[in-house]
């Protein structure tokens, strides 16, 4: 009966998990296709990220390194795996959650020994040191060039049937289930006492303490679900585009799902989702359109940042009692 309440509760994930599914029908566009699934993975980044960010109060520069360590993991062993594996890319993807999950917890264990600006330099000296790991170890990793040969995706085979994975569908599909099912569980999360404790962490850290509350060990454990939803991200993303790379870990990929917290809203469940989808559109639309595309996207983000200090659902959030009301 839990269940069930926490599923009418959140309704609006499986809304949007059901429209996902059905606009392949109306707009059969490959183009259209690729992009949607783009801006899913890369809403999930920024959710995972912001798990961190918006509801425990610290800000890491080096998020890439799980994203990283997800993608890296799902490339590699999809190259090595027999095709003959029935399930191998949900075992691929599983071994990426969870060593993105140990690498959460060492990197976690690490820089929660510091706080504000100081954690976040040492998330990002982190990610540069599996940055330079995959540029380095060229016989694992490809080196600079990465994944060579792309990543092969086999037939999902379950209960007697056979899903080609190669077919664009099948992976929109996939990306489309599994996001929205990280999406339901990070949300459950949220909402749960487990989801209170860490938004009185980021309200008042030294309040906790005084009441016995191991500040650090909510937030490592926190570091840690949001490296696996980073980790899964990656992984989808290996898949989407078939190869994994050593821009998966620069700092500039950690920027990314930041920029879509900020434009979106950290304060509301379904910020970073509309920030990922402003900031990919409007990427994507200016690359293709303008050669110093980068310019014209930093001025937006600053003309963006003065006219208003928080993202555009914590403006409506504190306007309106619609996105309560939503529960977004």
């Amino acid at each position: 009966m839990r269940f069930l309440g926490l599923l009418r509760a959140n309704s609006w994930v499986l809304v949007l998990a059901a429209f996902l599914l059905i606009v392949p029908f109306l707009f059969p566009s490959l183009a259209f296709i690729n992009i949607v699934s783009e801006i899913l993975i890369m809403a999930l980044f920024a959710v995972s990220l912001n798990l961190l960010i918006g509801y425990t109060g610290f800000v890491s520069f080096g998020h890439a390194a799980f994203f990283a360590v997800g993608s890296y993991t799902v490339g590699i062993m999809l190259q090595r795996l027999s095709a003959s594996l029935p399930l191998a890319i949900p075992l691929a993807l599983l071994c990426g959650m969870i060593l993105s999950g140990i690498v959460a917890l060492v990197i976690g264990y690490f820089c929660t020994r510091l706080t504000a600006i100081y954690f976040a330099f040492l998330t990002l000296a982190f990610s540069q040191i599996i940055y330079a790991l995959i540029i380095k170890w060229e016989s694992f990793t490809g080196g600079d060039q990465g994944l060579v040969g792309g990543i092969p995706r086999p037939p999902i085979n379950l209960f007697g049937l056979s899903i080609d994975m190669t077919s664009p569908f099948s992976l929109y599909v996939l990306i489309v289930v599994a996001v929205c099912v990280s999406f339901l569980i990070i949300k459950i999360i949220i909402d749960s006492p487990f989801g209170w404790i860490i938004r009185a962490i980021r309200d008042n850290s030294e309040r906790m303490n005084f009441l016995g509350i191991n500040v650090r060990r909510y937030t490592i454990i926190v570091i840690v679900i949001s490296g696996i939803f980073t980790g899964l991200a990656g992984g989808l993303i290996a898949l989407h585009v078939s190869g994994s790379y050593p821009d998966h870990a620069f700092w500039t990929k950690s920027a990314e799902p930041i920029f879509m917290i900020m434009v979106g809203g950290m304060k509301v469940f379904a910020g970073p989702i509309l920030g990922a989808i402003i900031v990919t559109e409007l990427s994507a639309h200016l690359s293709s359109y303008i050669g110093l595309w980068g310019l014209i996207f930093g001025a937006f983000l600053v003309v963006f940042l003065m006219i208003s200090r928080q993202g555009i659902l914590d403006v409506l959030a504190l306007k309106t009692g619609l996105i309560k009301k939503l529960k977004l």
